[in-house]
């Protein structure tokens, strides 16, 4: 699934690309992905423009002309596809290698814009959605009104960390998955972050010391800030707008690296896997106390 930075990607790609187009026509291929797609969604949108284009944790916001927010959800395989002028395919997401054919039977959904450009959004799995909502509606929208703050804000901060865990006897990583507490983070990044951190990922809150809380916010924007200037993690093949795989996975330190050394110099320790929130978990039983 891609995390913030993969979608921060994907949202800087789509501005640079679809920004103020104006929507001719939406084609629904297939109404049946996570939530059924609007029956009435090409009607609602056809000659309105995209005003804005906005993330907020793994969302993407589309806002079209003042009246209605379209939000996107990429789920486990969703991705967007542009189509320029010249009939050129452009992979603004992830997964595999553009292949016109093996695509063209998981376009669900797509949206004709002006000067004869196409944004396709395709789902293998068909976890993703695609939810349309009046602009006036934004701050009763359920999926973005119990959202933490972001690890990259102001507010994702010490005092916070601290307040949201007192009394919990959560671990450490499930609790850095809720998006209710922390908005943004998944299982990739906080293999990374717990790590640098020193931090076992099984570790109940309650017992973290302060400077381990201090580390895991300091790391977390550390980690998610080069990942975003690296064009996010390739798992599967994610690629950044101008085609090129992002390239921050070539960093990862514990992520995927079960039975290898531990990357610390001072350690000879195997990297352990198990498994956690029933996400696959990765951490060195020398460095993380």
């Amino acid at each position: 699934m891609p995390e913030l930075p993969e979608v921060e990607v994907v949202k800087r790609s789509l501005k640079s690309k679809i920004l103020n187009s104006i929507i001719k026509k939406v084609h629904i291929n297939d109404h049946n992905l996570r939530y059924d797609v609007d029956k009435e969604i090409g009607k609602k949108l056809i000659g309105k423009k995209i005003k804005k284009i906005k993330r907020r944790s793994k969302f993407l916001i589309f806002e079209i002309n003042k009246i209605y927010l379209m939000l996107v959800h990429l789920g486990m395989t969703g991705k967007f596809f542009f189509v320029d002028q010249k009939k050129k395919k452009f992979k603004t997401s992830f997964y595999y290698p553009l292949d016109y054919q093996k695509d063209q039977k998981h376009n669900r959904v797509i949206f004709f814009l002006s000067k004869n450009r196409k944004l396709i959004y395709n789902d293998v799995r068909k976890f993703g959605f695609i939810k349309l909502y009046k602009l006036t509606d934004t701050l009763r929208i359920s999926h973005l009104k119990n959202l933490g703050p972001e690890p990259l804000e102001k507010k994702w901060n010490f005092r916070y960390f601290k307040n949201y865990i007192a009394n919990r006897k959560r671990n450490i990583k499930s609790i850095l998955m809720d998006q209710k507490f922390v908005s943004g983070l998944g299982n990739i990044y906080v293999n990374e972050i717990l790590f640098l951190s020193g931090v076992r990922p099984s570790r109940e809150v309650k017992k973290l010391k302060n400077f381990e809380i201090e580390k895991i916010i300091k790391y977390s924007k550390i980690i998610l800030k080069s990942s975003i200037k690296l064009g996010g993690s390739t798992i599967k093949d994610f690629s950044i707008e101008n085609g090129k795989k992002g390239v921050f996975q070539e960093y990862f330190k514990i992520y995927g690296k079960k039975d290898n050394k531990c990357s610390n110099v001072d350690c000879n320790n195997m990297i352990i896997k198990t498994v956690i929130s029933n996400r696959a978990t990765f951490f060195c039983k020398r460095c993380q106390k």
